[in-house]
């Protein structure tokens, strides 16, 4: 069987150029996972990487008509609208190469299942949660000449005079021991990144209302500290270009409870001996003394860990499981080890009080994290995202559903309407910011001369608005659509005034030379 798996190319929006949660990182690897489990069964595949190699719809029909597959897996990332421009080359791909399947997978397939026939009425059908045992049963039913129904194979939810319209369906299969599942396949594409992404463990342990992980892949399972090196090594003995930079793309690197402490103890006993750098993502229980010191001598240097709030109701309403106090602690302990955290953090949730926004202000001034103009930018912006497969989706879906852009994600909106104006005109601040930056902060392009200076100022300039904009909303004071608007066009000329035309004119020039 020919199979030919397709990452198909994505739209910059500038204007969600930093939402990241719409699909977790670790789903850059579930098509070199599928395709790996497939060439252990026997089939042909291949990988068309329509985004990282920049590749239009008519560079990728050109491939599939090469390669004429059997089987058509598309995996279905980002879809913050409808993506016509997706549903329509699957559409002319069905009619003109006439694939025996075409199935849909990933996080937003997953949790929109219902809608996927509706608005990509070419695919077959969907698989659910983690695609790579379902997509196997697939492969193999079909090479047997079986028709395919519903409730046929576990995880599969059909589409068309098959399908499922009431949603039923056989709960998909996940595989429990995580090292009998081959290294995933990397391409070429994903070898040129200037990190090696690892995938070391699957699920979470939490239960996170703005987080839908435990319902794509249930429960916390991860690869034993021998499987993992053993891949460490496979990458660095196999790449042409010899690579000591890693990060891991779990959700949730430790995993629950003294278990999880001493699996990391042990990886990290192992990695040491490597001579690696690497990253990593946690949750704030998670960072203990011994771990962090291990992990940080092995070559830990960055870390993305899920703060949230700086507020216990905050974090009570979000299901979080965690408290300030520990999120500071964390804190602490990575910065004993000379690593300052990245972080995830929900300014605004929809049940925000203007107290909420005071005390996650402060605690942020307090931990020192908003000297830093990429981290500022975010954490005074980010709001919570309401997708699909969420209880936060779940909660703000009865009645009426204003604004809503597409069946994945819901608009949030928030009880104050005090709140929705700061987090409106931080948003619209943010957005300028980040599409102004998107050259030299993507790596593509170099800052001119004199820009940290200028970073600081747009730093005290956030900072600055942030404050004065959320006292003002405290005192009694309404900003209203007209005046967030205002404000919002004033910041915009601000950051203008600090980041002039050379910005632009360097990153034209760069583009120019070739640079993408």
């Amino acid at each position: 069987m020919k199979i030919l798996l397709l990452e198909h190319p994505r739209a910059r929006m500038p204007e969600r150029c930093n939402d990241i949660a719409n699909t977790p990182l670790s789903s850059c690897l579930l098509s070199g996972c599928v395709a790996a489990l497939l060439l252990k069964e026997g089939h042909e595949v291949e990988i068309v990487e329509g985004y990282l190699e920049g590749l239009s719809y008519e560079d990728i029909k050109n491939r599939v008509r090469a390669f004429a597959p059997d089987i058509i897996g598309a995996h279905m990332v980002y879809h913050w609208g409808e993506d016509r421009a997706l549903a329509q080359f699957l559409s002319e791909i069905k009619e003109e190469c006439r694939p025996r399947f075409i199935a849909a997978y990933g996080y937003y397939p997953t949790f929109a299942f219902m809608d996927i026939p509706v608005i990509f009425p070419s695919v077959d059908g969907v698989l659910l949660g983690e695609p790579e045992l379902t997509f196997k049963s697939l492969a193999r039913a079909i090479s047997s000449g079986r028709h395919i129904k519903n409730k046929d194979i576990p995880g599969l939810a059909m589409a068309g005079d098959g399908g499922c319209p009431d949603g039923s369906f056989l709960k998909p299969e996940t595989a429990e021991d995580l090292d009998t599942l081959p290294f995933p396949l990397r391409t070429s594409a994903m070898r040129r990144l200037p990190e090696v992404n690892l995938l070391g463990s699957r699920g979470c342990y939490g239960h996170c209302t703005f987080c839908h992980l435990s319902s794509f892949g249930g429960r916390w399972r991860g690869r034993s500290p021998e499987n993992i090196v053993e891949e460490i090594d496979c990458i660095i003995a196999e790449n042409e270009v010899f690579t000591r930079d890693f990060y891991f793309t779990d959700p949730n690197f430790f995993g629950p409870g003294a278990g999880g402490q001493d699996r990391a103890l042990r990886l990290a006993s192992l990695m040491g001996q490597r001579n690696i750098r690497f990253g990593i993502e946690a949750r704030v229980n998670d960072i203990k003394e011994a771990s962090i010191s291990a992990l940080a001598g092995a070559g830990l240097r960055q870390i993305l860990v899920g703060l949230e709030s700086g507020r216990d109701e905050s974090l009570k309403r979000m299901g979080k499981m965690t408290t300030v106090r520990e999120g500071e602690e964390a804190i602490k302990v990575l910065r004993r080890h000379g690593i300052e955290p990245n972080i995830g953090f929900i300014m605004f949730e929809p049940g925000s009080t203007l107290e909420d926004l005071r005390a996650n202000f402060e605690f942020l001034k307090r931990n020192r994290l908003l000297e830093n103009l990429p981290v500022t930018a975010n954490v005074l912006n980010h709001h919570q995202i309401l997708l699909k497969g969420t209880k936060a989706y779940a909660a703000n879906a009865s009645g009426e559903r204003k604004g809503e852009t597409q069946p994945y994600e819901a608009v949030t909106h928030f009880s104050m309407p005090e709140v929705g104006d700061l987090a409106f005109l931080m948003r619209r601040a943010a957005n300028f910011l980040f599409a102004r930056m998107d050259g030299i902060w993507s790596g593509r392009v170099f800052a001119p001369p004199g820009a940290e200076e200028k970073y600081r100022e747009i730093n005290g300039f956030f900072v600055g608005l942030f404050e004065s904009s959320l006292a003002r909303l405290m005192s009694g004071e309404r900003l209203g659509t007209e005046k967030a608007e205002e404000l919002a066009a004033q910041a915009e000329n601000e950051i203008l005034r600090l980041l002039p035309e050379a910005y632009e004119g360097i990153f034209l020039k760069m583009k120019g030379e070739g640079h993408k």
